[in-house]
């Protein structure tokens, strides 16, 4: 009997979900219409005061005892990637659609974009201000990921290839490749920039 009202659950909840999609498909154009931001915007959803924000940061420091920026920041940014990496799962969703950091830790979904934001306003609220989304498109493929300056290195925080370490920020950018046929910029709480 339990077998039986598990599969009705999940056939109702399945039911639901293909609803919530339909209505959705039908309203797509006019929610992108109303997500529309510009990328000049995209500072907007960085938000490392954020109070669930700052909340994962404080939980993120509290393994280190008494935590010292310049001791644990290194390792607490490790930490928060893999937090992301592990917790947040990458989703596509059916229309261009915003999420705030909030709104990725609380439902632990999001387009690399949202999981970087996040990333970013975590790296910050750790006590980096340097931390930036860069974004890089080459043709129609996009390559979004976080970085960060720390005692003179700059570090990559990507969730398809992993953590790495350059000599410093002008090593990193480099290292892309950006040329006339790219486009490339980064951003944070404070700035948008353009790379050339």
């Amino acid at each position: 009997m339990s077998d039986d009202k598990d599969k009705g659950t999940l056939d109702r909840e399945m039911r639901l979900n293909q609803l919530y999609l339909a209505i959705i498909s039908r309203y797509r154009e006019y929610i992108e219409e109303k997500e529309h931001i510009s990328v000049a915007e995209l500072p907007t959803m960085v938000l490392p005061k954020n109070q669930r924000v700052l909340g994962k940061a404080e939980e993120i420091k509290s393994s280190f005892g008494m935590y010292s920026y310049k001791s644990h920041f290194y390792e607490a940014s490790i930490n928060a990637f893999y937090f992301v990496k592990k917790n947040v799962d990458d989703v596509v969703m059916p229309l261009q659609f915003w999420l705030t950091p909030e709104d990725t830790l609380n439902f632990g979904v999001g387009d690399l974009l949202d999981r970087n934001v996040l990333l970013c306003s975590l790296m910050i609220a750790l006590g980096n201000p340097s931390a930036k989304v860069l974004v890089h498109i080459i043709g129609g493929t996009r390559r979004v990921f976080t970085y960060y300056e720390f005692e003179g290195h700059a570090y990559m925080l990507d969730f398809s290839s992993g953590f790495k370490k350059f000599e410093n920020r002008d090593a990193l950018i480099k290292s892309l490749g950006i040329d006339d046929e790219t486009i490339a910029y980064e951003f944070n709480d404070k700035m948008y920039v353009e790379i050339s």
